[in-house]
């Protein structure tokens, strides 16, 4: 990060002495300064675009590996693992006891014994989690 920064700072350097070079310069009668001005713009915004491309480039991922050993230390079953994934998956209550061939309140037992395992409030929350702890894809 320090070297990005040392290196954009060069490049505004360099630029500023560019300028006070073209000043006595022939350009600088024949052109106004605003077409100088839009110049610089222009080559700061696309180191710009660049900096933060670099700074913001994702990791190519691989196949998903779940994390088994967090699922047997949160204590989560494979059925709580079923409705999480159909949490996941954006299924109602009852879309999820359909699938699962459950009834409602169970998958609202399952629900609510995730949300204490994972320690959230929510079903976005517990998606996030699963996902930061690699239980589900």
């Amino acid at each position: 990060m320090a070297r990005i920064v040392i290196l954009y700072a060069m490049a505004l350097a360099a630029a500023v002495f560019a300028l006070e070079w073209l000043q006595y310069q022939y350009f600088t009668k024949v052109y106004s300064v605003e077409i100088y001005v839009v110049l610089i713009a222009l080559v700061f915004a696309a180191l710009g675009i660049w900096v933060g491309h670099r700074l913001t480039a994702k990791k190519a991922r691989g196949p998903f590996e779940q994390n088994r050993a967090a699922l047997k230390s949160l204590g989560i079953s494979d059925r709580e693992l079923e409705v999480l994934v159909a949490l996941a998956a954006g299924q109602s209550n009852k879309e999820i006891a359909r699938t699962l061939a459950i009834s409602p309140n169970t998958v609202k037992t399952h629900i609510a014994r995730l949300y204490e395992k994972l320690q959230v409030s929510g079903r976005v929350r517990a998606i996030e989690q699963a996902r930061h702890l690699h239980l589900i894809p």
